[in-house]
């Protein structure tokens, strides 16, 4: 795995067919303005920038699918092409980091991984649960709804992406930072079989506790993969998201995590996701992603 690690691919995907406040879409071109590539390089890391994968625009596509799902059938083709591209760079031997766009994109990141690498365990890192399904969300919106894809609850269309069969069972995913349910999503969470650590938990036992008991909690996996949701953190630090909500993780604690998980020697692959750059503050959330890939690759304080 560390091996493997040496050699980073990066892909944008600039999506915003997942939600709908637009300016998503961006935050592939914000994360590498701030200068991911060279932070990555001057740790050692030979990387590679495959470019973003296409994504067509709300105003060319269908809106309303079944259940009311918005974009469903774009969303699921480009889906596809995440798994595609995904896929092959962990064949590749390459530490695929994906740039998102909205928090859809993990439907095909996490295949692509899976498909290529074989089960993993999944750190989804959040302030929101996406675990809702057609029938519970109350807006369509596909981002709020890629966690319930991903472990078979939901539309085929969507599970079904890389495989017949859902992408992860409960007992592969841990979500940490979370603090904003839908009711129907809190009820579904409930009884998911996930371990579930709100913002509540990380209060009480310190994020250093909370990290260590998920990484127990995933050792049947030796691979893992992050699925980091920059709303986990409080807006006060994390300004440019797109769905932002009060009472989040600091910036050390933020740090501190990422820092656990590189001291594992065991996180394969992540995606970065829901920046939107329209609502930021001179990029700093952006470049705050930068800083946070760093610590999660492996830089140290000293």
């Amino acid at each position: 795995m560390r091996e493997m690690r040496r050699s980073i691919r990066i892909l944008g995907v600039p999506m915003d067919l997942g939600q709908s406040r637009r300016g998503v879409d961006m935050g592939p071109s914000a994360i590498r303005y701030a200068g991911l590539q060279a932070r990555l390089e001057r740790l050692g890391y030979s990387v590679e920038d495959g470019g973003n994968i296409a994504v067509p625009v709300p105003e060319e596509v269908r809106l309303t699918g079944p259940g009311g799902m918005r974009y469903l059938e774009a969303v699921a083709e480009v889906c596809e092409r995440v798994f595609e591209a995904t896929r092959e760079a962990v064949v590749r031997g390459r530490f695929p980091i994906i740039l998102g766009g909205d928090h859809s994109i993990a439907m095909g990141t996490i295949a692509g991984v899976v498909a290529a690498a074989g089960p993993v365990g999944v750190l989804w890192i959040d302030a929101h649960g996406d675990f809702n399904t057609p029938e519970t969300s109350p807006s369509g919106n596909i981002h709020g709804m890629p966690l319930a894809h991903l472990v078979g609850n939901g539309h085929p269309r969507l599970i079904q992406i890389g495989g017949p069969t859902p992408t992860l069972r409960p007992e592969q995913v841990v979500l940490i930072g979370v603090r904003s349910l839908d009711p129907g999503e809190r009820q579904a969470l409930a009884g998911s079989g996930m371990l579930v650590f709100t913002m509540r938990e990380i209060d009480e036992l310190g994020i250093a506790t909370v990290v260590r008991q998920a990484l127990t909690r995933l050792k049947a996996w030796p691979r893992l993969h992050v699925s980091l949701d920059l709303d986990v953190l409080d807006p006060q630090v994390a300004p440019g998201v797109g769905t932002p909500v009060p009472g989040g993780l600091t910036y050390r604690e933020a740090h501190l995590m990422m820092e656990l998980l590189a001291d594992s020697g065991r996180v394969g692959s992540v995606d970065v996701v829901e920046i939107n750059p329209i609502l930021d503050d001179r990029n700093r959330t952006a470049e705050l992603a930068v800083e946070l890939l760093a610590s999660l690759l492996g830089q140290q304080i000293l």
